[in-house]
């Protein structure tokens, strides 16, 4: 077989290159050769068994057409692939193939036009800088965390004025719509904590100012509904919340674990403080991914957009299976339909598809590449993971051609690492934010320093079963 190659170019701005495939008339005769035994297998005649007519046989009853017809179809796309390995082709969507020549006799030969994966730059990738919620407990949440631990000691205390934002009102609530009850706004002695917006928008701002025996009675559209409704209400005892000092002598009561204001503040700032943080590493991935992604100038290509939305579908319905529920249950129950439910994958797919395209340029901007050594690390991560052997792994990628796909994907990966260690981090004061703090790195003592942080990539692994 010969190849050649040539560059196009498509108004569409894709990357284009024309594949021209020769096989010679002997090369081409083995696949023939092939193809007739495939024939026999289908072909019953008189004193052969299945799969065991000889080809002179077929050629004689069959001619040679539909041998020749069946070998186009069967050697074309290996043709393709080892054509498309040889010239080290980064194919993300199938080839247009158009045979030139043998159709009917003498050598094959066939254009390939394919198109390859685009090459962005990302120009400003090495100035990233995202926002994060400030991973610090400020002074306001420690004191509504202790506020908070402090109501539930609190008392409620009858109290002879006008309702406040705040207070514990008793009520007896009647709701009505044409004279008839609405189901849920009718209740005796309820005691309702003014502020709580539970029953509709307006409710609360009606109560503020009424006096303990006050009998109200107003129109308002409950939360929920887009009618409106009669209130009738009446208030019978208005009682606020007398909260205990916070003292360390109430701490060391209630507060088990400490003795002092000071130890238990400390304590909550703490707590409040490696939540946040956890939220901001959670959070950190995505936003340096969504920035890198707004550097490429390109729309994402459809071919790839396809293909990672069909993957996402996929296992979106394998996880739901998995659960014993159809995704037609599953959108029915969230209020989706098919098509919104899509649309919102798709989006997800198209900035993927973009920080595959950014994440590749930056491997080339800083000369990240796997190495041997990577190559094997990961081979023997994904030989846990199926439950085989680092060299049975290794052989499936090779046999399947998806060494360099794995190859690919650790440079991505390596390059996501860049990026993680090296965007700038503020809060959304335009403060900076310690990075290491975000990525969880602890400095030692010879000045070096490790990393807890983790990163979930999605390998497209060879397929790893074996006889």
């Amino acid at each position: 077989m010969k190849s050649t190659i040539e560059n196009l170019e498509d108004a569409a701005g894709k990357r284009l290159v024309k594949l021209s495939l020769t096989v010679d008339e002997a090369e081409f005769d083995r696949d023939i050769d092939r193809a007739f035994r495939k024939i026999a297998n289908e072909v019953r005649l008189p004193g052969f068994r299945a799969g065991k007519v000889p080809r002179k046989v077929l050629e004689a009853r069959i001619g040679l057409g539909p041998a020749r017809e069946q070998a186009l179809r069967d050697a074309i796309p290996q043709y393709l692939a080892n054509a498309v390995r040889e010239h080290d082709i980064d194919l993300i969507a199938t080839p247009q193939i158009e045979i030139t020549g043998g159709e009917e006799d003498g050598p094959v030969s066939f254009d390939a036009t394919c198109e390859l994966r685009p090459e962005v730059s990302v120009p400003g990738y090495d100035g990233l800088r995202v926002e994060l919620p400030n991973p610090a407990a400020s002074d306001d949440e420690i004191d509504q965390a202790v506020r908070a631990e402090l109501r539930r000691h609190g008392s409620l205390v009858d109290v002879d004025r006008p309702v406040q934002s705040g207070d514990h009102v008793t009520l007896s609530l009647n709701g009505t719509r044409d004279g008839e009850p609405v189901v849920g706004l009718t209740t005796e002695d309820w005691l309702y904590e003014v502020g709580q917006g539970w029953v509709a928008p307006s409710f609360d701002a009606e109560l503020l100012g009424a006096t303990k025996g006050a009998e109200l009675r107003f129109t308002a559209t409950p939360n929920g509904t887009s009618e409106e409704a009669d209130f009738e209400v009446t208030v019978s005892n208005v009682q606020e919340m007398v909260l205990p000092e916070l003292t360390d002598g109430w701490v060391d009561e209630n507060i088990g674990e400490f003795d002092t204001v000071d130890a238990y503040q400390a304590s909550i700032a703490e707590r409040i403080s490696t939540s946040k943080l956890n939220q901001a590493r959670n959070a950190y991935l995505d936003r340096v991914t969504t920035a890198l992604a707004e550097l490429v100038d390109i729309d994402a290509p459809e071919p790839m957009v396809a293909s990672d939305l069909q993957g996402r579908v996929q296992n979106m319905v394998q996880q739901f299976q998995a659960q014993g529920i159809s995704i037609d249950q599953w959108l029915a129950a969230t209020g989706q339909d098919t098509e919104s439910f899509v649309a919102t994958l798709r989006v997800q797919s198209e900035k993927a598809v973009k920080v595959d395209l950014a994440l590749r340029a930056v491997a080339d901007a800083e000369g990240l590449d796997a190495t041997d050594d990577d190559l094997a690390a990961e081979y023997e991560r994904i030989a846990v993971q199926v439950r085989q052997k680092p060299a049975q792994v290794r052989r499936a990628y090779e046999q399947n051609d998806a060494v360099t796909d794995l190859v690919a994907q650790i440079r991505k990966t390596k390059a996501l690492d860049w990026l993680l260690h090296h965007a700038e981090i503020v809060d959304p004061d335009g403060e900076p934010i310690d990075r290491d703090l975000v990525l969880g790195h602890t400095h030692d003592e010879h000045g070096g320093h490790g990393h807890d942080h983790d990163h979930d990539h999605d390998h497209d692994h060879a397929d790893h079963d074996h006889d």
